[in-house]
């Protein structure tokens, strides 16, 4: 059994290492966007000049 997982993993290395690529790609981008969106919502901290 262990044997035929191998060689699958070994004919098919580079597909194997194109989607896990795209997987992750792809969760950094969602992430990155979560975090702008959730940045956006934030107030800003306004400084005023007094004199």
């Amino acid at each position: 059994m262990l044997a035929k997982i191998g060689n699958f993993v070994k004919a098919n290395e580079s597909q194997i290492i194109l989607v896990v690529a795209v997987i992750l790609v792809s969760l950094l981008s969602f992430s990155l966007g979560y975090i702008t969106a959730k940045n956006e919502g934030a107030q800003t901290l306004k400084i005023i000049d007094q004199e």
